[in-house]
Parts: structure tokens; C-alpha cells; sequence
């Protein structure tokens, strides 16, 4: 909006998921402007035609390369080859999963990262939400909608969630807890019976159980979308991008980065958006402050 509004001409790489983690979020409450709350989905759809009303061109492919040693800046997406005169990059975050291999092989067939997407599926059935933030809690709040019974299962024995997260669980008659546990195995077929239970082993004891559930969702985290500029731009510890004190400037002049892919303190729609108004502003100073020299 604002870069199409300053007249730049920017063209928007949508990705394989446009519109990112809110596309899979249920309902957004705490955005601005929306009293009665919305949609994650109906939000990102606003926000679509909003920026397209100002001249934003948009691309459904998915940047594949990034040459960022070279002035101006080239980027791969399918077929396409782009030349950008700047640069903001607001690739967001992706859902950590556990990395069993019987998570991958069940992965749509009951193990999901996404209980918006798939909670339906699961209709009087029992579900577990594995993690203890604010995505879990939320997570299993609206798998109730669903499910006769939702089990949270964290691998300690307190929640990081935010109080009033903690606090709309905690009272949910639906949602029980398992503590210092961590699922070692997931049982089931895919095509066949779909996830039929996990095994759980106690962190503090050692001790295992076996647990039925006709889903496993993952809700432990994310993990930035920073991997096609490795070596190209400065990261942190966890991959995501370092910028500039109190701008979106990355080690790159002409390079910006918006949202998640830099923020791993915060990480809301609203301190996504604050830092998309940087970018933008950033950015349109910095190619005005190129074109004078």
C-alpha cells in the first residue's frame, strides 16, 4: 500500500501461501479497526484488494533464487527473472513441526500445523495440540468448536501463553492438559485409519504411555523464511534477519525486511504491518537519496 501509493511500482511475490500466517488463523481480535474481530482469511482478502486499489501488481510464484551481490537486485520466481531497484523482504515465518518420521508420513492424515485448515475434519473426535504459547492455547480453543475433547500437551509444567490465552483454556471444559511430556511416536496409517495415538514419554520420569487421539496438531513455534538469502544477509542465531536499530535496513543497502522474518520477540499482525510502513518508507527514502547522488 505504501510503496504503491509513493508511486514505486512494487511488485508483490505472493508465494505458495499469499497472505502468509493469517490465511490459517481463525479469528483475529486483536487488529485494529476491527471491533467485533475477523477473519484471518477475510482480513488478508481486505488487505489484497486494498493494495491492488493503489496499483500493486502481484506475481503467484514463489522466489526460487536471489542475487543480492548485484545492483539492481535479481530474483528468480517460475519462469520470471526480476530486476528490483530495492528490495523488501517479508517472507514471514513457518510452523516448526517435531521431525518424526511418522509425523511426515502422517502428515494430512491427522497430524496437522494447521487446526483451522483441518480441525472440521475432526468432528467429535479427540484431537491433542502439542506446545504451551499463545498458537497453542489458541489452537485448542478453537479445535472445541470441533472435537468432543482436546488435549494439550507441553513438555514442561507451565504455559508460556499469554495470561488471557492461558486463562480462555484453562476454563474450556473441552481442553485437558499433559505436562512434561513430549510425543516420541505417532501411531496410524495413511489412506487406512488415519492417526490412531501417540506415544508420550515423560521428560522428569522417563516414564512412556501410550495415548489414543484421532489427531495430532503441532503448535511449538516457527521458523523464519529466510533460507534463500543464507550467506547473502546478516541472520541471527535462529535465521532470522538483523536489522538496522529502529529501521528495517538489513546488511544490504537497498535491502528491507517487514514482519517475522525479523521479528522474533513479538511476532503480531500489528507489529508486522508497523514494520511494513517502515519498509516502505524506508525504502522510498533510500531510492530518493540514490536517484539525487
Amino acid at each position: 500500500m505504501y510503496t504503491a501509493r509513493a508511486n514505486l511500482q512494487p511488485l508483490l511475490i505472493e508465494g505458495p501461501q499469499p497472505g502468509g500466517q493469517l490465511t490459517i488463523t481463525t479469528e483475529v481480535e486483536n487488529y485494529p479497526g476491527f471491533e467485533n474481530g475477523i477473519q484471518g482469511p477475510e482480513m488478508m482478502d481486505v488487505l489484497h484488494r486494498q493494495a491492488a486499489r493503489f496499483g500493486t501488481e502481484f506475481l503467484m510464484e514463489e522466489a526460487t533464487a536471489a542475487d543480492l551481490r548485484r545492483y539492481p537486485f535479481e530474483l528468480t520466481a517460475g519462469r520470471h527473472t526480476i530486476s528490483a531497484e530495492a528490495l523488501i523482504i517479508a517472507t514471514g515465518a513457518s510452523a516448526k513441526l517435531l521431525g518424526l518420521e511418522s509425523e511426515k508420513r502422517l502428515m494430512g492424515f491427522g497430524v496437522s500445523a494447521c487446526a483451522t485448515c483441518d480441525g472440521f475434519f475432526f468432528k467429535d473426535k479427540e484431537a491433542l495440540v502439542v506446545g504451551g504459547g499463545d498458537t497453542a492455547m489458541e489452537e485448542a480453543t478453537f479445535l472445541t468448536k470441533f472435537c468432543a475433547k482436546v488435549t494439550i500437551v507441553h513438555r514442561r509444567n507451565e504455559l508460556r501463553a499469554s495470561k488471557i490465552m492461558q486463562d480462555r483454556a484453562r476454563k474450556n471444559p473441552k481442553i485437558a492438559f499433559i505436562w512434561d511430556s513430549v510425543i516420541e511416536e505417532i501411531y496410524g496409517q495413511p489412506d487406512k485409519t488415519g492417526v490412531t495415538g501417540v506415544r508420550l514419554r515423560n521428560v522428569k520420569t522417563g516414564a512412556v504411555t501410550d495415548v489414543r487421539t484421532d489427531a495430532v496438531f503441532m503448535a511449538i513455534g516457527h521458523q523464519p523464511n529466510t533460507a534463500l538469502f543464507t550467506g547473502q544477509l546478516e541472520m541471527d542465531d535462529l535465521g532470522y534477519l538483523i536489522v538496522k536499530p529502529g529501521s528495517t535496513y538489513t546488511s544490504v543497502a537497498g535491502v528491507f525486511a517487514a514482519g517475522d522474518v525479523a521479528d522474533r520477540v513479538y511476532r503480531q499482525a500489528v507489529t508486522a504491518a508497523g514494520t511494513g510502513c517502515m519498509a516502505a518508507i524506508d525504502a522510498e527514502r533510500w531510492l530518493e537519496a540514490r536517484h539525487q547522488s
